[in-house]
């Protein structure tokens, strides 16, 4: 995990008012993206004890982040500060390691349980390895915590293009998280802030994966419809994840307003 030390440290550093080096919907310097990726890694992890000893450190490395993504991250460092610890690490198991439409595995929602899947995690693999970086085999290498610590500590684009490739999976998990109101949704929002607005062609293909889900080629799971919710066993984790159901009139939860990107 990066150390949110070494952030401090950049943050005393002058930094200019431009743009930084990604295309983000809130104008970003690269350090500031480095900052609220490496928060957002410690934030959606399980919250056991490091984390939870971590949140004043982490709370000084998103002080100077604009507005948004700020409030997210700051709103649920309050909530991991305040709540009953006990009762929110139940939630988040409920919330990411029970539930398929909780996936943080960023390739199932782009790829679904196809050969193609596995194509992406050696791709992804790659890219780490060739920024230096080994992932155990017993590790899948596109957890989305993985995947923004990658970026904060070793290379802002390639974890970028990792997580453009697989926007429209991430976006919907951001969308389940509001509609259930979850604490964490703040930290999944302010990752899809440092990326680029969605335009038409990336809002047609949230709405299509919300509408038919991933592919489904080797492990039989149904689509949004199919009123099953919980994971299958563990062996089968996370391969055999599975997108939100619909909704009771048949149509699934997009707010399109929440799509298009907001500005700080």
């Amino acid at each position: 995990m990066v150390s949110p030390l070494n952030l401090l440290d950049l943050k005393k550093k002058k930094r200019t008012k431009t743009q930084g080096t990604l295309d983000t919907q809130v104008p970003l310097t690269d350090d500031q993206v480095r900052a609220a990726w490496t928060a957002a890694s410690w934030l959606i992890d399980y919250p056991g004890d490091e984390l939870v000893e971590r949140l004043p450190l982490l709370e000084r490395v998103i002080a100077g982040l604009p507005d948004r993504p700020r409030q997210g991250l700051q709103d649920l460092i309050t909530a991991l500060d305040t709540g009953d610890i006990i009762d929110l690490r139940s939630d988040y198991v409920e919330t990411f390691d029970t539930r398929r439409r909780g996936c943080l595995y960023l390739t199932y929602f782009s790829n679904g349980d196809t050969r193609r899947r596995g194509m992406a995690l050696l791709k992804i693999k790659d890219q780490y390895r060739n920024a230096g970086l080994e992932v155990s085999d017993d590790e899948l290498p596109d957890h989305l915590t993985y995947v923004l610590e990658f970026g904060a500590g070793h290379s802002l684009v390639e974890a970028a293009n990792i997580l453009t490739t697989n926007r429209a999976g991430l976006e919907l998990l951001r969308l389940h998280l509001e509609e259930q109101e979850s604490v964490w949704h703040g930290a999944i929002d302010a990752v899809c802030a440092t990326l680029p607005a969605l335009q038409g062609p990336d809002i047609e293909a949230v709405q299509k994966l919300a509408a038919e889900g991933p592919e489904d080629e080797l492990v039989g799971l149904g689509g949004y419809g199919d009123g099953s919710e919980d994971m299958p066993p563990m062996d089968m984790t996370p391969y055999a994840t599975s997108p939100p159901p619909q909704s009771p009139a048949g149509k699934t939860f997009i707010p399109l307003d929440s799509l298009k990107g907001r500005s700080s």
